[in-house]
């Protein structure tokens, strides 16, 4: 009985709430952020030209929740660059996966096993980061929840939220892949555990922050791994939202992507000939490629 109760869920909680996220769970957080960077188109020749802006661009990608929430209450958005250690912790991990020897490194944050590891342990940070902006926000704001989601909203999804200004400093404007029209996964998830959040520091939600911190981190973590592991672009809201969406806002949250995609064949006199112009222009491409295998030849 004294072990069950020791391992009670209550105090699990409480304990894990109180594990500190600095250096291993940062570490793991720089470490994914900084990946996604490397997968942006032009990112790697970028760290090869200029290398100051591809090192704003992975200080933004580690730290741009936390600039967002400072925006958003006030406060100086420069105050966590005075965190040394992180700067320098997350300045290393740029330098390791952009310019290691061979991209030893690379490979080795890239091997999956590893790779999840380091994603479970980033939404251990993400989770925090969204108590703790909630927190803070309502010590400046103690009835404001708009503020409250908002601030938290920021703090665990910031990177993405920005991502068009990181763009602007890789020299790309793409303002169709705003966050905003687009909401991936964690962004969702975001705005979602902020709300709970929110009702939770209010007294609406009878749960203790220190149980509420380590379901959702527990349910963020098991997607997370999930989606990466079967390689899937999907969100476990999607089916949820498919029957509440309709009924609130007379569509499905995406809807735009079918509109769009239909909206040729509306023009026209029906789907007969959009789909009798794609053979056609596969039947000139051939007879273009073997008219230039008949010139090489020649040749």
């Amino acid at each position: 009985m004294e072990l069950l109760s020791a391992l009670s869920l209550g105090e699990l909680a409480l304990s894990f709430s109180r594990v500190p996220l600095f250096p291993v769970f940062d570490l793991s957080y720089f470490i994914v952020s900084i990946l996604y960077l490397k997968y942006e188109p032009g990112a790697v020749e970028l760290s090869r030209r200029h290398p100051m802006a591809s090192w704003l661009c992975a200080m933004l990608h580690c730290f741009g929740s936390y600039i967002l929430a400072d925006l958003l209450l006030g406060e100086p958005p420069v105050d966590y660059f005075s965190n040394n250690s992180s700067i320098l912790l997350a300045s290393a991990v740029w330098y390791l996966i952009f310019f290691c020897p061979l991209d030893l490194f690379y490979k080795c944050v890239c091997f999956l096993p590893v790779k999840l590891i380091f994603v479970a342990m980033k939404e251990v940070v993400r989770v925090r980061k969204i108590a703790v902006g909630i927190h803070h926000a309502h010590h400046h704001y103690h009835h404001g929840w708009l503020v409250m989601i908002a601030t938290g909203w920021v703090k665990g999804s910031g990177v993405a939220l920005m991502s068009n200004f990181e763009q602007l400093l890789r020299g790309v404007w793409k303002p169709e892949t705003s966050e905003i029209l687009h909401m991936s996964f964690p962004t969702k998830a975001s705005l979602y555990g902020a709300i709970l959040f929110t009702l939770q520091q209010t007294r609406w939600l009878p749960v203790s922050k220190a149980s509420l911190i380590f379901i959702f981190t527990m349910f963020m973590v098991s997607c997370k791994v999930f989606l990466m592991a079967t390689h899937s672009h999907s969100s476990p809201f999607d089916v949820l939202e498919g029957y509440i969406c309709p009924v609130l806002f007379g569509s499905a949250w995406g809807s735009d992507h079918h509109h769009d995609n239909h909206g040729g064949s509306q023009g026209g006199t029906g789907p007969g000939p959009s789909h009798s112009a794609l053979p056609t222009k596969s039947k000139e491409e051939l007879s273009e490629g073997s008219r230039k295998k008949k010139t090489k030849k020649a040749d």
